[in-house]
């Protein structure tokens, strides 16, 4: 945890190292930023800081236009931590608290909504519906500057229960009404406005250095005909692939990326990736950015995994080889353990027998990932590990979801007929976005903690581990 003052010492040195991670406000304006806003630096005794931008909108403080601070990468901290408060940020993000409530919330946490809300409160400064009413507020503000829905759409897409809703929350967070935050779109070099039929164009932002070759590299070597492609030269790769959401499905295109631009000092300030979503509805935007993010892991923090893992003697010079390297995860948490279980090859057999087609199919994208339910139904009588998986999934004997509880999840899993321990790890490092996890059989250093799973994928990598 920083104190105010180091705070203010990463404002007054705009540092974008902590975009994300918290927030400051200016009383004499009334305006909030992210601690690497180019504005001029404001006095000390004018500056308050906030853990969630929530928090600052609670506080009566707008966005500030200059640095938006809404569209920062999110807090590494709720991917790395366990506990309730980091369970329910990954929730919120995946769209729980707008689709179920915060009674649903609080079901999946396993504690009351009034406990869920004095914990939120207490440490973030801001409840769940707030903090969900923050989401929706940016995810309003992508939908009205990067596409021509009306504004009535836009309303409902974001999230929001009516129009009356929707434009003061758009008032209250922006300055501006929803025609005004459109019109303030980019409209000279670079502006990337959605077309008929063409998408919806999106910056998936990161903090520090990003190895977007080790993460195209993986996913070619893992992409399941089917449901997902690579396609390019390297250093200019595209990964598409359809999604199952809670509203319909997606088609999804992200860009390889590997130039990243240098700070003075030749620190690496972030950068994103270039993505395009083809949504059948856009209620699931926000569900899908997030399971994008979880995917390419764009919400880590590259700093403080590095310094860890780079002051160990045998992880030095691959570190320094790779900075910012990630561990990716998933979007859907059956994938990966199908993958464990049967490999590519059977994977997309399972696909083909059962999962669902598109209805319109998109190049050699044409079906979705089989369903929990249907691959139980499918693969009970054959029995195995698969099967039990699939049923587990199902029945909700296992949970595997962005909330789930880690420790709870591995020893469900572990439970199943023939689940091999293997499988459990990369299904705790894929689904679950784990950082520290050590493969079964593999002597990892304390010192590597809470980044094993990092560790792990520098010597993949590097050539020094196989799976």
């Amino acid at each position: 945890m920083m104190d105010e003052d180091t705070r203010y010492e990463a404002v007054r040195s705009r540092d974008g190292r902590f975009d994300g991670a918290f927030f400051f406000a200016v009383e004499t304006t009334g305006i909030y930023c992210r601690p690497s806003c180019p504005a001029v630096t404001p006095k000390r005794q004018n500056v308050r800081f906030f853990r969630t931008a929530a928090a600052a909108q609670g506080s009566g403080f707008r966005a500030c236009r200059r640095c938006r601070p809404d569209a920062v990468p999110g807090s590494a901290e709720w991917n790395v931590r366990a506990d309730a408060v980091g369970r329910a940020m990954r929730l919120i993000a995946d769209g729980v608290v707008d689709r179920e409530g915060v009674a649903g919330l609080a079901s999946r946490l396993g504690y009351s909504a009034r406990q869920v809300q004095r914990q939120l409160t207490v440490e973030l400064g801001a409840g769940p519906v707030a903090l969900a009413r923050a989401q929706r507020a940016h995810t309003a503000r992508v939908l009205l500057q990067t596409t021509d829905l009306p504004v009535t759409e836009i309303a409902f897409a974001s999230g929001f229960a009516s129009v009356r809703q929707f434009n003061d929350t758009i008032r209250e967070v922006y300055d501006a009404t929803p025609t005004g935050v459109r019109a303030a779109a980019p409209r000279g070099r670079g502006a990337r406005r959605a077309t008929p039929g063409a998408g919806i164009p999106l910056r998936l932002a990161h903090r520090g250095p990003y190895q977007a070759a080790a993460v195209f590299d993986q996913l070619a070597r893992e992409a399941v005909p089917g449901v997902e492609e690579v396609s390019g030269a390297p250093g200019g790769r595209t990964y598409r692939r359809t999604l199952r959401l809670p509203y319909g499905t997606a088609i999804v295109a992200v860009q390889e990326r590997t130039r990243v631009p240098r700070a003075a000092g030749g620190t690496h300030p972030g950068g994103w990736l270039d993505a395009r979503l083809h949504l059948t509805d856009p209620r699931d935007l926000t569900t899908a950015v997030q399971r994008l993010r979880r995917l390419f892991d764009l919400d880590a923090d590259p700093y403080a995994v590095d310094e860890r893992l780079g002051a160990d003697p045998r992880l030095a010079p691959l570190v320094a080889a790779r900075p910012g390297l990630r561990s990716p995860g998933a979007v859907d948490p059956l994938e990966p353990a199908v993958g464990a279980l049967v490999g590519v090859a059977g994977a997309e057999a399972l696909v083909r027998r059962y999962g669902k087609a598109l209805d319109a199919p998109c190049g050699s994208l044409t079906h979705l990932f089989p369903e929990p339910a249907v691959l139980a139904e499918a693969e009970f009588e054959a029995g195995g590990p698969l099967g039990a998986l699939a049923a587990a999934l199902a029945d909700g004997t296992v949970h595997l979801d962005p909330g789930a509880d880690r420790a709870d999840a591995q020893k469900a899993l572990l439970a199943l007929t023939g689940m091999d321990p293997a499988v459990v790890a990369a299904v705790r490092v894929r689904a679950l976005g784990d950082p520290d996890v050590a493969p079964p059989g593999v002597d990892l250093p304390d010192a590597w903690r809470p980044w094993r799973s990092y560790a792990i994928q520098h010597l993949r990598v590097a050539g020094e581990l196989t799976d």
